[in-house]
């Protein structure tokens, strides 16, 4: 993508699904690679590379990036050509933990997978009264 200066920030809320005040708070806490010029009525001016950015630290947020982590990575590409084995390192740390809560998630499927099996058997056999309902009272 080349640059295509000029979008403003209604337009980046669109192209990457981020609402305005989000956007804000990305400025506000250095997360973009640069800072965001203004025109002369003070509104911001984003380009391509701003939007492809911001799409990238939605994967890595969505993915659990926290955002002290991001903001190192922003500051690492920010600050230029030097520092890739840094910037590597926190992406491969990063992929890690993605990895393991893949693993995690996988477990947990395999086991809601087996109990809707259950529930479905015994839903389609008439058998389902009494699937882990609590103990009827002590008489006594």
């Amino acid at each position: 993508m080349g640059h295509t200066d000029g979008l403003s920030i209604g337009d980046v809320a669109k192209a990457t699904g981020l609402g305005v005040h989000a956007l804000r708070f990305f400025e506000r806490e250095e997360l973009f690679l640069r800072p965001i010029p203004r025109t002369t009525g003070g509104q911001r001016t984003f380009d391509s590379v701003d939007v492809e950015w911001l799409l990238l630290c939605n994967r890595l947020r969505g993915s659990g990036m926290p955002i002290a982590t991001l903001r190192e990575f922003a500051q690492l590409v920010r600050s230029g050509p030097g520092n890739e084995r840094e910037r590597l390192a926190l992406l491969e740390s990063h992929e890690k933990a993605v990895r393991e809560k893949i693993s995690d998630l996988t477990e947990s499927l395999d086991i809601i997978r087996g109990k809707v099996a259950t529930y479905r058997e015994h839903v389609e056999n008439g058998t389902a009264a009494g699937i882990w309902s609590p103990a009827p009272p002590v008489v006594g």
